[in-house]
């Protein structure tokens, strides 16, 4: 039902469409089939590839398609900056990608993580508290781990990765909310610097 409600908003608007269907190393062929068959019955897909994250099957063809459509034009950003994210949500996402180094198949896949305050401090480092949200008690109960010790391991990860980038030192304190609903928020999206789409 999500996936049809996103396609549902996607029908009428102007831009082209590419299909990219994930998980291709698990998926059986015939369903794989039937699913592609009924989501092209409900939108006019220019492009549709098969592809697995986990194997990288079918992931140079997608890479490669999407170098090949972009527009040639002159550079927005110098050539070695690597995002125009502001440093708030570059952290907040090393945080995110933590998640999913670290929690593998037992990732809440409904999470996010929200900066909420970032300082610098008088002697130069950088103090950030960020919220995970998750939907449901036992997804928190997952990223916090035994003891707490996936959360302090998602940390320490996150903290080093930030320091190396800001080049200072950082401050990392992390809570999880539990907050059904959360991928409804329309401050969550933008917080995460995207706009929300009707």
């Amino acid at each position: 039902p999500k996936v049809e409600k996103i396609i549902e908003g996607l029908v009428n608007r102007p831009e082209r469409k590419w299909l990219i269907l994930n998980k291709v190393d698990i998926a059986a062929k015939e369903k794989l089939l039937a699913l592609t068959e009924k989501l092209l019955n409900l939108c006019a897909f220019e492009q549709i590839y098969y592809i697995s994250a986990a194997t990288a099957d079918g992931l140079a063809e997608l890479k490669t398609a999407i170098g090949e459509a972009m527009p040639e034009s002159e550079w927005h950003f110098p050539e070695d900056q690597v995002s125009d994210a502001s440093e708030r949500l570059a952290a907040a996402e090393i945080t995110r990608e933590q998640l999913y180094l670290q929690l593998h198949d037992e990732l809440p896949y409904a999470s996010t993580v929200e900066t909420e305050k970032y300082s610098e401090r008088p002697d130069g480092s950088v103090e950030i508290y960020q919220q995970i949200f998750v939907e449901r008690e036992s997804q928190r109960a997952i990223v916090l781990g035994k003891g707490g010790s996936r959360i302090k391991a998602i940390g320490a990860a996150a903290r080093k990765e930030i320091s190396d980038l800001m080049g200072v030192p950082v401050h990392l304190y992390l809570h999880i909310k539990v907050k059904a609903g959360w991928d409804e928020d329309r401050s969550v999206y933008r917080d995460m610097g995207l706009d929300w789409v009707e």
